[in-house]
């Protein structure tokens, strides 16, 4: 069941690849895995959780049995196999109830969170289209010129994730695109290099990635730190694709038609306070979070509730007509839903991949076969574009802990010493992890929250992502990258 649970996934995985060929809409595909990886799990469990394959099991049975350390739980599990029928069953019994009572409910939780989040954001995003807030941006914006106007979208766009964060910020430019851009084939590929941008911009910033505010509040890195050591790496990150770009791309773009369904039923003055109200309500995601330490979903939620009371204010006097199309009520079914059954079904795919053990397999088969942090972080930010990269970066987080400095000088061996220098806090391993798990998963286009939501918004193809940003999101990976290790090389001769 462990290698079915893989064979699940990769198959779930091309089915999202060819979705315009197989004429299926991802989400199915996303869903079906998503529990079907579940239902192989819980299958397999005896085998799967006795053999030592999940982490999370064998600390359980540590703590439940009072296993001295990791040998004697190894031991303990590989005795299971060993007892009787019915002894088995009961054991069986418990693990059932473990994968469902606390795993299953420890990742719906997690999910929600994402769910919840993407479900405010996407809300707000389109009270703010609406009411036709973002034409006073658009208005602005006159250059028609295909390379400008990258420039500028990826430049905003950058800038904006570090303050919001990646998800929120591609959200907002793809609604915003769709007031720009006429012709779906440029708008897939604006909406594309946002999420180069986008996720290039979440990883110098503290709070503009859910990996990099891992790590910050773990512990491994500072705000000050991740700042200034990985803003230029992501720059140049974005950099690279938009200088080849600026080298091959060609013409103007048409813009849409200037029509709208609510044209005279909202005033100026009404298009820019729920433009600032809007932007307001994301901006005061990450100081809520900051501040209260609750999850960012309950902040989003918070800020969508104040919105929605304004509206509610705000049309309470006017006719029906505008109720009808102003009101947040009406306004939520124009949410795209299939793009949040997409999230739920790809998180909870990883979610059984990352419970049964695979992922952290695979973090510890990088370990010993690389060998060199720069290489781990490299490859873990390429294995993101596949998987995601939350799960990644935990189970690196779990396999590294943070070193005390104070206890270098306790390791007799310099190169030792040298190698647990790099896991200190705001070490090289970390900085560059936040890079790579950041920047890596624009590779492909399922392999970041950003490329998921843009993929679900713009219905974006999969294989047409593959061919036509694949290698330049690469490019710019391998870039960034470079620059970092060369910068490290530089500081510590």
């Amino acid at each position: 069941m462990f290698i079915l649970m893989i064979v699940i996934f990769v198959l779930g995985y091309i089915a999202i690849a060819l979705e315009h060929p197989l004429k299926v809409d991802k989400a199915v595909s996303a869903l079906a895995i998503g529990t079907l990886c579940w239902v192989a799990y819980i299958f397999g469990a005896f085998d799967i959780l006795a053999g030592g394959l999940s982490p999370a099991f064998s600390k359980f049975v540590a703590v439940k049995e009072g296993l001295a350390d990791e040998g004697a739980t190894k031991s303990f599990l590989t005795g299971l196999f060993s007892l009787d029928a019915a002894a088995r069953a009961e054991w069986l019994d418990h693990m059932r109830e473990w994968i469902v009572e606390v795993q299953i409910i420890e990742h719906l939780g997690e999910i929600a969170e994402i769910l919840f989040f993407l479900l405010g954001a996407m809300t707000i995003v389109e009270v703010i289209d609406q009411h036709e807030g973002f034409k006073v941006i658009t208005d602005r914006i006159r250059t028609t010129h295909k390379v400008k106007l990258l420039w500028i979208i990826c430049f905003l766009t950058f800038f904006m994730s570090a303050v919001l964060d990646n998800l929120t910020t591609t959200i907002v430019m793809v609604a915003l695109l769709r007031k720009l851009i006429s012709e779906k084939q440029d708008r897939w590929f604006f909406a594309s290099m946002v999420v180069l941008a986008a996720n290039a911009g979440g990883a110098w910033s503290p709070i503009g990635d859910v990996t990099t505010i891992m790590l910050w509040i773990g512990g491994q890195v500072s705000t000050v730190s991740i700042i200034t050591r990985v803003i230029i790496p992501s720059l140049i990150n974005i950099i690279v694709p938009l200088i080849v770009l600026s080298f091959i791309m060609k013409g103007n773009i048409s813009r849409p038609a200037v029509k709208s369904d609510n044209a005279g039923l909202v005033t100026l003055y009404e298009r820019k306070l729920m433009l600032i109200l809007g932007v307001s309500g994301l901006l005061f995601v990450p100081v809520f979070k900051t501040v209260t330490h609750l999850p960012p979903y309950m902040g989003m939620l918070l800020s969508l509730s104040l919105i929605w009371l304004v509206t509610e204010i705000m049309h309470r006097g006017k006719d029906v007509e505008v109720k009808s199309k102003l009101k947040i009520t009406n306004i939520l079914k124009r949410v795209e839903l299939p793009t949040v059954f997409f999230f739920l079904g790809i998180l909870s795919a990883v979610a059984a991949l990352q419970s049964a053990g695979h992922l952290a397999l695979l973090a510890k088969s990088l370990d010993s076969s690389l060998g060199n942090v720069f290489l781990i972080d490299m490859a873990i930010g390429i294995l993101s574009s596949i998987v995601d990269n939350v799960p990644l970066v935990a189970g690196a987080m779990g396999m590294y802990p943070i070193v005390d400095p104070a206890h270098l000088h306790a390791i007799a061996d310099p190169a030792a010493m040298q190698y647990a220098h790099n896991f200190v806090k705001d070490g090289v391993f970390w900085e560059f992890l936040a890079y790579t798990a950041g920047t890596g998963g624009s590779i492909l286009i399922i392999g970041s929250a950003a490329g998921v939501a843009a993929m679900g918004l713009e219905k974006i193809d999969f294989i047409w992502y593959l061919k036509k940003i694949s290698l330049l999101a690469l490019l710019g990976y391998l870039a960034g990258g470079a620059y970092y290790y060369v910068e490290s090389l530089v500081m510590h001769v």
